[in-house]
């Protein structure tokens, strides 16, 4: 497979985990429009498969990989196919998690792992994996972490989500101090109230941005002030910054991409 050269991203090898649907799958299409190689990792190798063949009708360049970011193993087996097949990377994406609304009281111990093995640690465990190959490849490397709002604020029913967002917030800033003496630059998105497949409450009564509550609190009130939730694509624009070379002196950083829901009370 050959890389392009056109666009913000052109020649670059990117791998975007949680690929599958939601934000990954929009950051993945936006990158192979600005030039990039995609490798699209997913638990649901089904679901990265349609996306990355979707990437591929457009003219874009997309492979699918399954992996499942709580697993060394996983990760690991992985990393070694992206060697194999591009011998290194330039961008890596750390997206994949899962939703949570159990509140303290209903929390297990069970659960609260589980949570922050998929939503913080997985993040860890793909970037101790991909960072030598990013090493291998660039001196102008790029990690991107999607953390959450819930990750530097919070709300009822999220106390393992919220820890395990707020510590993907604190592991960018740690990493891009460390990463720091290779070139790589480290930063994270914060999604606000964004439109996604994650949104549909597990009860079976819908879409959480169609309840009456979210209408009147969130949009009807003004408490996202641009009126509406959120679309993947509106996280995939801010991620392009961040890993072009437009943010090559911007590390560290966490971005609120939320319609300003956090300037508000």
């Amino acid at each position: 497979m050959t890389t392009t050269s056109r666009g913000q991203l052109g020649g670059k090898i990117a791998l975007v985990t949680g690929a599958a649907q939601g934000i990954g799958a929009a950051i993945a299409r936006r990158f192979a429009r600005e030039g990039a190689t995609v490798v699209l990792a997913d638990i649901n190798e089904s679901g990265a498969k349609q996306t990355a063949e979707a990437i591929v009708a457009e003219q874009g360049q997309a492979v699918a990989l399954q992996m499942d970011v709580s697993q060394v193993a996983s990760v690991a087996t992985a990393a070694q196919s992206i060697r194999e097949r591009f011998g290194g990377l330039d961008i890596l994406v750390n997206n994949a998690a899962i939703v949570d609304i159990v509140g303290f009281d209903a929390l297990t111990l069970e659960h609260y792992f589980r949570i922050l093995r998929v939503n913080l640690d997985g993040a860890l465990i793909v970037s101790m994996a991909m960072v030598p190959l990013i090493r291998a490849r660039t001196t102008n490397g790029r990690i991107l972490n999607i953390a959450s709002i819930m990750g530097v604020r919070s709300a009822p029913g999220a106390t393992a989500y919220s820890t395990a967002k707020g510590g993907v917030v604190n592991l960018t800033r740690s990493m891009a101090c460390d990463l720091a003496k290779d070139g790589l630059v480290v930063n994270a998105i914060a999604p606000g109230f964004i439109d996604t497949p994650m949104c549909m409450l597990p009860d079976g009564s819908g879409h959480e941005h169609q309840q009456q509550w979210f209408q009147d609190i969130y949009l009807k009130y003004k408490r996202i002030p641009l009126g509406r939730a959120g679309t993947p694509d509106d996280v995939a624009g801010p991620a392009v910054f961040f890993c072009s070379d437009a943010a090559r002196y911007v590390t560290g950083q966490i971005l609120l991409v939320d319609g300003g829901v956090s300037a508000t009370f």
